[in-house]
């Protein structure tokens, strides 16, 4: 999302005013704590000193007494990859919409603003109406996120206007609104019952059927590849703030800063979306808390985004497990969760932002 006009992100201040050491300390504890939790409860619970010795003796190669062999499957093979697909979908969502947020200098970007989860919903689509396997809704999902960023871009040099932020907006809207329009013909085309179902339930976002540990090393290596462009330009991404000629007067290649931040951002939000479905408003919210607690320094802002952004991803799918009656779609709740938060943010930081 983003308004007709920009609403910059201040840079007074850019260092914070919190001691950003304190701030990923107090986020590890939680995220421990919340983690201890949630390895422990669900639809079938498991005591927490059996989870922590369980923990321990995977750790240390021990052999694992054979009456703890339910919990050894509910906790190693269902509930471990779940929570850590839950956290690093989190940590790439909320990563992404920092970044965006940043290159716009806009507070209201979130990381589909290009299209990327209208591509990706199309693909998912389309392979589900061709009965293709996990393997293949995943792969085609990111190939059309990633296509859809792509045609943007195209479209955007063809217009004449490759340098104007408002224009890559635009045109990122049109394209956002053919893929949903693409997207819908094919469910209007789809006469099973079953398929038809299988689409609104993947498009609500899901980890119940996010691949086990199949996709955790996919999700942990795109995170990395996402993350690694981000920290290595944080500095010229700072300057961002300024402005784009002040930027270009300060030695940043606004052209290649941009683009390092769209292919980043989109291979997070992609690989993010392909795996689990449309999840939305993390990229948007996470990014503003973790902005109220150590600043807009880019590079203070995103080790305490991907912990946030992870803690808040996982916060909710716990919640989903074990408080809700059967499995209800997680993109639901943080749509729900979400739209209240960001109001009472705004309000917050109406002095600041407005």
């Amino acid at each position: 999302m983003a308004s007709g006009q920009s609403a910059a992100i201040p840079v007074r201040h850019l260092n914070g005013t919190r001691g950003p050491a304190s701030v990923y300390l107090v986020l590890g504890l939680i995220l421990a704590a919340t983690l201890a939790l949630s390895l422990s409860f669900g639809s079938n619970s498991i005591p927490l000193p059996v989870t922590i010795k369980l923990m321990y003796l995977k750790l240390t190669g021990a052999s694992i007494d054979p009456v703890y062999r339910r919990e050894e499957t509910v906790l190693f093979l269902i509930r471990l990859p779940r929570i850590l697909m839950a956290f690093l979908v989190g940590a790439a969502l909320s990563s992404a919409g920092a970044a965006y947020q940043a290159l716009f200098r806009n507070p209201m970007v979130a990381p589909d603003i290009l299209g990327v989860s209208s591509g990706a919903g199309v693909g998912a689509s389309l392979a589900i109406v061709l009965g293709l396997p996990t393997a293949g809704l995943h792969s085609l999902a990111f190939v059309f996120g990633l296509g859809a960023v792509l045609l943007v871009l195209a479209v955007t040099h063809l217009v004449g206007h490759g340098k104007s932020l408002l224009v890559l907006i635009l045109v990122g809207i049109v394209v956002s609104s053919l893929f949903g329009a693409l997207g819908s013909f094919i469910k209007y085309l789809s006469t099973d019952d079953q398929t038809l179902s299988a689409m609104v339930l993947w498009l609500m976002g899901s980890f119940s059927k996010s691949g086990a540990w199949l996709n955790v090393p996919v999700m942990a290596g795109a995170l990395l590849i996402g993350l690694g462009p981000l920290i290595m330009t944080r500095w010229q991404i700072n300057a961002l703030a300024f402005g784009q000629e002040e930027a270009e007067a300060m030695g940043v290649s606004f052209e290649k800063i941009r683009l390092i931040i769209i292919l980043a951002s989109t291979v997070l939000t992609a690989s993010a979306v392909a795996l689990c479905g449309l999840i939305g408003w993390v990229g948007l919210i996470i990014p503003h808390l973790a902005r109220f607690l150590v600043g807009p320094n880019f590079g203070r802002l995103l080790p305490a985004t991907v912990l946030g952004g992870g803690l808040f991803m996982l916060a909710v799918d716990s919640v989903v497990r074990i408080l809700l009656p059967g499995e209800m779609p997680v993109g639901i709740v943080t749509s729900l969760l979400g739209a209240p938060l960001f109001i009472y943010i705004l309000c917050l930081g109406r002095k600041v932002w407005i």
